[in-house]
C-alpha cells in the first residue's frame, strides 16, 4: 500500500514546491508593489509603456507621459516601477 501512494505523495510534493510556491511568491510580490506605489514613481505597465504616476485610487492609476498626456489605467496593469 505505501509503495502505491508514496508516489503520488511524492509527486505532489515536488509539484508544490517547483509550480505553487515560486508563483505565490510572485503574486504576493506585485501585489505589495502595486501597493506601495506613490505619486511621483516612474512605472511601465504591462504594455510597455513609461511614465510617472500622477494620480491613483482604488483601482485605477493616471500616468503623465513624455509630452505632458495623462492616461488612465487599471491599477493591476503596472509591470513595474522604475527606481532611480
Amino acid at each position: 500500500m505505501l509503495g502505491t501512494v508514496l508516489p503520488l505523495i511524492l509527486m505532489f510534493a515536488i509539484f508544490y514546491f517547483l509550480l505553487i510556491r515560486p508563483q505565490q511568491k510572485k503574486q504576493k510580490a506585485i501585489r505589495e508593489m502595486q501597493n506601495n506605489i506613490q505619486k511621483g514613481d516612474k512605472i511601465v505597465t504591462i504594455g510597455g509603456l513609461h511614465g510617472i504616476l500622477d494620480s491613483m485610487d482604488e483601482g485605477k492609476i493616471v500616468i503623465v507621459v513624455d509630452n505632458g498626456t495623462r492616461l488612465t489605467f487599471d491599477r493591476s496593469s503596472i509591470r513595474e516601477v522604475i527606481k532611480g
